[in-house]
């Protein structure tokens, strides 16, 4: 870890080991005592002690303690607002990203998407009391990476769409589209994309959620056609955080009983079993247009993410994934390619993902869009061989945008 200046909070700019290193590390199992021990040395002082707060501030989030990692990470941005990612390969373009002061994993993961390439990652957190320095770090392109499903990052898009009029550089992402991609506001962004079926949404105040299981309100009191079974869950979770189906009244106050979040999103139901039963889900990455298949994942319940539905376990799913992958253009693609144009023409963002299904009436079914959805290539090359090969084309596809619009191709 290096002081590359030294002014003050805003001109200064640090030098870390970075969230993608540290969360490799983490999914590998290695002993990071010795790192930890270094990092808590530096973070005691000397000239790069933010940097320090930083790296330390991932780790404690990847293993769980993620109020103690926030506040590291509040402590080093007191200090310093601009890292730069340390790496020994030759530079050929320089990558500025603007991201939000949250939690680990909520803004793009451009340190997975950029690994390898000669792009140098410099990140400039901003915020309400983070401001945007006079003097913006020396980069050819930037992009902003804060989610638009985090109230705490508003603020910070509505500063940044004002300042981009003056951005001295192409800035990739627009932050008014970022916001277009909230649950509630997803059904108007997509509203005329043809065979897409998209769940009725609404953002609901715990207070209203309890009127409707006292029969006070009713689903269609905040959006038409919005009726029992409702999908519930709290603003901002993910990864099935709080995630329920509530089939009648009766079940809103058992779920307020063992969920404590102040607001919650309300959507309709949509079946999306296939013809054998089983759910399917998907996850398409757009770059520059281009769909591309990052994962697909088969479960026995509605409720499927990735981490629960046990691809590592079973061979014949990973068949399935595998299948899904390889003849992806031909396929998926080909069958909803006029949709996926569309889509992303609504949507309007340079890079962005969808988690989605197909229904038995072979429409493509959108549960979320998010500029912000986790992708690398750390799973098993043992257990999912065919993984990496696609996943580099996603981090190609995307270099290559970031080079065409930073002119350096």
């Amino acid at each position: 870890m290096v002081a590359l200046k030294s002014k003050n909070k805003l001109d200064h700019i640090e030098g870390r080991i970075g969230t993608a290193a540290l969360t490799r590390a983490v999914s590998a199992g290695l002993d990071l005592t010795t790192v930890v021990d270094a990092l808590c040395e530096a973070a005691r002082g000397g000239p790069a002690r933010a940097a320090a707060l930083m790296d330390l501030s991932v780790i404690e989030q990847l293993q769980g303690n993620r109020e103690k990692g926030l506040r590291l990470q509040a402590k080093a941005l007191e200090q310093c607002q601009t890292y730069e990612t340390v790496t020994d390969t030759h530079t050929d373009l320089r990558l500025l990203v603007l991201a939000a002061p949250i939690h680990v994993g909520g803004n793009t993961p451009t340190e997975f998407l950029i690994q390898g390439s000669s792009i140098r990652q410099t990140t400039l957190y901003l915020g309400p009391d983070l401001p945007v320095p006079e003097r913006l770090p020396e980069h050819d392109v930037a992009f902003v990476a804060a989610p638009g499903d985090v109230d705490d990052s508003r603020p910070f898009l509505l500063h940044i769409k004002q300042c981009l009029e003056s951005w001295s550089r192409p800035v990739l992402n627009n932050p008014n589209s970022i916001m277009g991609l909230e649950r509630d506001q997803l059904t108007v962004t997509l509203r005329d994309v043809p065979n897409l079926r998209l769940p009725n949404t609404a953002r609901i105040s715990r207070a209203d959620l309890a009127m409707i299981g006292h029969a006070a309100l009713t689903p269609a009191d905040l959006f038409c056609d919005l009726d029992f079974p409702l999908v519930v869950r709290p603003v901002g979770s993910h990864a099935g955080r709080n995630l329920e189906l509530l089939v009648t009244r009766a079940d809103v106050q058992g779920y307020l009983g063992v969920c404590v979040d102040p607001e919650f999103f309300v959507s309709s139901y949509i079946d999306y079993r296939s013809d054998d039963g089983a759910f399917r889900k998907y996850r398409i990455v757009f770059v520059n247009g281009t769909p591309f298949a990052c994962h697909m994942a088969i479960a026995d319940q509605w409720k499927v993410w990735y981490m629960n539905a046990g691809m590592d376990e079973a061979p014949e799913k990973r068949d399935e994934e595998r299948c899904f992958m390889e003849t992806f253009d031909r396929e998926f693609y080909s069958r909803h390619k006029k949709t996926f144009l569309e889509m992303a023409r609504s949507i309007n963002l340079d890079y962005f993902g969808i988690d989605c299904a197909e229904n038995l009436d072979g429409d493509l079914v959108v549960f979320e869009a998010d500029n912000a959805l986790i992708v690398h290539d750390m799973d098993s090359t043992q257990v999912f061989p065919y993984k990496r090969e696609q996943m580099q084309k996603i981090f190609t596809a995307f270099g290559d945008m970031l080079c065409a619009r930073g002119g350096r191709q």
